[in-house]
């Protein structure tokens, strides 16, 4: 029996891709990547906006011709679209033969043997409230190159945004124990991790349901602990729960890097109120403003939505100048896709598209100018950099990144080398040139590490 997988959507998802894929593995299936000759295929759907629906709809229809054409047998349809329309996906799709949950994935070797053993139309959808099996990522088959890999600390969310789907298709907030997470981090280790990347609806909520309290601080100290882990990184910190604690950790620990990912969405408090953010301009302000302080080579990322209902142009102003005030390094924005069951999609007012479009494109023009004035400032700096690999069609040119870039949203470090580099080699590069987002350098050899 072969097996091909796709993976969709973030990088929460593909950590549960991945559990799958060792679930698969478990049970002896051969996974291939040629999906001309695979007997079933699994598509891990994301289901957060519709374009992503979009997608996994594409694929799935894509994937069906090898019914005709291959040797497909089934497809089966995990993650949040799954979720998200299980009452109606064999009506819309036909070409589906099994779905199961976003809370289901532990289960997907009953799933593969319910189709072997000739059974149609299998549904895996139970509680989406459900706590992870701790024991399920002990299998997670890595897919990741270069030293990194994602650490899902928890799972859902509280927050309740009133534009946002998450907390119906991935459930409440809940805590991984932080044994389990440190298991996990050193059977990574083991298998050449060095940078982990921690990842959750709200990463700096974490322990809060299970323990009472917020426990980042607290789990980063004991994953630092783990002697080949280099590089600890945060992405999705919410800015109303950055404690000082979790600065000062930060601060002191010399494998948690300098660099926050924190989604704030929008500066203008009429905005963020509508939205159901618990944020407002003056405390964005304020913890900016302390991480700053506290942590002056701190690298700070944000994510924003613009076109939100009754976005007007004076909010949208509001938001720009709040923008060339805090002057983030790094910053994504997405144009507000209106969901259906979400109580914003009721909203008047709604934004039109060419709106929306326009104004995103005004922020990525400034964000440009603000990324080129900051990556200007690190001429003659030198950078501990991870390599990620050797340029195409030059010997001595490598890619990699610094603690300032997170694997596939940031930008990258390309240098001269004239040593031999493997991924997840590390190594220090002084900073000669330029561009809006990506910096240019020499390699000054290998670097010392924390251990």
């Amino acid at each position: 029996m072969k097996i091909s997988f796709i993976s969709l959507g973030c990088d929460k998802n593909l950590v549960d891709s991945e559990i799958m894929l060792g679930l698969i593995n478990k049970e002896s299936y051969t996974i291939t990547e040629n999906e001309e000759e695979t007997d079933i295929i699994i598509v891990n759907s994301c289901g957060f906006i519709m374009d992503a629906n979009r997608e996994a709809i594409d694929n799935i229809l894509r994937v069906a011709e090898y019914k005709e054409t291959g040797c497909l047998k089934a497809i089966i349809v995990t993650g949040c679209m799954a979720q998200r329309y299980k009452n109606e996906i064999f009506k819309q799709l036909p070409e589906v033969d099994a779905v199961v949950g976003t809370a289901d994935f532990g289960s997907i070797g009953e799933v593969i043997k319910a189709l072997t053993q000739g059974q149609e139309r299998v549904i895996k959808i139970t509680d989406k409230n459900a706590r992870l099996d701790e024991s399920l990522p002990k299998l997670r088959m890595m897919t990741t190159l270069g030293g990194y890999a994602y650490l899902k600390i928890a799972e859902g969310c509280d927050a309740h945004c009133i534009y946002c789907t998450i907390p119906s298709l991935r459930g409440k907030y809940r805590s991984r124990t932080m044994e389990s997470l440190v298991e996990e981090a050193e059977m990574l280790a083991e298998k050449g991790v060095t940078e982990l990347i921690l990842v959750a609806q709200d990463t700096t909520l974490y322990g809060k349901d299970l323990y009472g309290r917020q426990c980042l601080p607290e789990l980063l100290k004991k994953l630092s602990e783990i002697e080949d882990i280099v590089w600890i990184r945060i992405l999705y910190a919410y800015p109303e729960n950055i404690t000082d604690e979790l600065i000062l950790e930060m601060a002191r620990n010399p494998k948690v890097c300098h660099y926050l990912d924190m989604p704030i969405q929008h500066a203008c408090d009429e905005i963020l109120k509508k939205m159901g953010r618990k944020s407002r301009k003056a405390e964005l302000f304020e913890v900016i403003d302390k991480l700053r302080r506290t942590i002056p080579d701190i690298c700070l990322r944000t994510t924003l939505i613009v076109g939100f209902p009754s976005e007007t142009e004076d909010n949208f102003k509001e938001l720009k100048d709040f923008i060339e005030k805090a002057a983030f390094d790094r910053l994504g924005v997405f144009e507000y896709s209106r969901e259906e069951g979400t109580p914003a999609a009721k909203m008047p007012n709604q934004v039109h598209y060419k709106t929306k479009a326009r104004r995103k494109r005004e922020i990525l023009e400034l964000q440009c100018e603000i990324s080129n004035r900051i990556c200007k400032s690190f001429i003659g700096k030198t950078l501990k950099v991870i390599v990620e690999g050797r340029l195409s069609g030059e010997d001595n040119i490598y890619i990699g990144r610094s603690y300032r870039d997170c694997y596939e949203i940031d930008g990258y470090v390309f240098f001269k080398s004239d040593d031999e580099l493997l991924s997840g080699d590390y190594v220090n590069v002084l900073i000669t040139s330029f561009s809006d987002y990506d910096l240019t350098g020499e390699s000054l050899g290998f670097a010392s590490l924390p251990f």
